[in-house]
């Protein structure tokens, strides 16, 4: 079997890289807590419902993950425009050529797993986000914002502070606190689904490609193929490197790796 040379290269920022896991710990918080509004176990107790307050604290805890929820979505939209290449909100749509491409490539291959007939084509491994992934984000996002309206606009009569108040509006506009209620749990499963999918990928390709996908959101770095990087960006990566190599004591700042093409 041949060796393949990688290159190490910076991709994910640390911004991105928390809201991703303030993100992932909030959903698996809100669903969790939401399932348990929705589907209250029954539980045996001598005690008076008020003083053991279990769905109160529940209550709590869903509304914190979701003021957090909102919090990241709301700082992810302006990383969308200020981080890096792989980040903005240009690498997730697939409207341009080059996106359409790669994203029937991505559905042909990755997902329905068809052959490809003109061998491995290197252009179309992502190195951020593949357009299938950058789009279902878009869609998601659109999702969350209807799991936010619905949520807050259920708890608006009771809330004291102005941002719940600002959806008391959403359950009257859907119908009543049932169909609003309706649609914000039909989302929980939406979320379930897709973070389903979202792991099985992420493994998939972290396994058939060995670039480091599960670990990249964690240290911020994957790994590149050499033939994959622009010559220009990789004789500037080659030469930092040979500079690392000469000084043990040497450090590199991530920003100034180089990105590929």
């Amino acid at each position: 079997m041949a060796t393949k040379n990688y290159k190490r290269v910076f991709v994910w920022e640390m911004p991105v890289r928390v809201f991703h896991w303030l993100n992932a710990l909030s959903i698996t918080v809100l669903a969790i807590t939401g399932y348990f509004i929705a589907k209250p176990p029954a539980f045996m107790s001598s005690a008076e419902a008020f003083n053991s307050y279990l769905f109160g604290t529940i209550r709590v805890v869903h509304f914190v993950a979701a003021y957090i929820f909102v919090a990241v979505m709301i700082m992810r939209v302006y990383w969308a425009f200020a981080g890096n290449r792989y980040a903005r909100l240009t690498a997730l749509l697939p409207f341009n050529q080059k996106g359409r491409k790669n994203f029937m490539h991505v559905l042909k291959h990755d997902i329905l797993l068809l052959p490809e007939k003109d061998g491995h084509d290197l252009s179309q491994i992502s190195i951020g986000h593949n357009r299938v992934a950058g789009f279902s984000y878009i869609i998601m996002f659109f999702v969350a914002l209807v799991m936010v309206a619905t949520g807050f606009g259920l708890y608006a009569d009771n809330a004291n502070w102005f941002f719940p108040r600002l959806f008391g509006w959403v359950p009257e506009f859907l119908g009543g606190d049932f169909a609003a209620r309706a649609i914000h749990h039909a989302g929980l499963w939406i979320f379930a689904l897709f973070t389903i999918v979202h792991v099985y990928l992420v493994l998939f390709h972290d396994w058939l490609e060995g670039r480091g996908e599960t670990s990249s959101m964690l240290s911020g770095f994957k790994f590149v193929r050499r033939e994959r990087m622009n010559p220009k960006f990789l004789r500037k990566l080659e030469k930092i490197e040979k500079l690392d190599k000469k000084d043990d004591d040497a450090t590199i700042d991530p920003q100034d790796i180089p990105l590929p093409q």
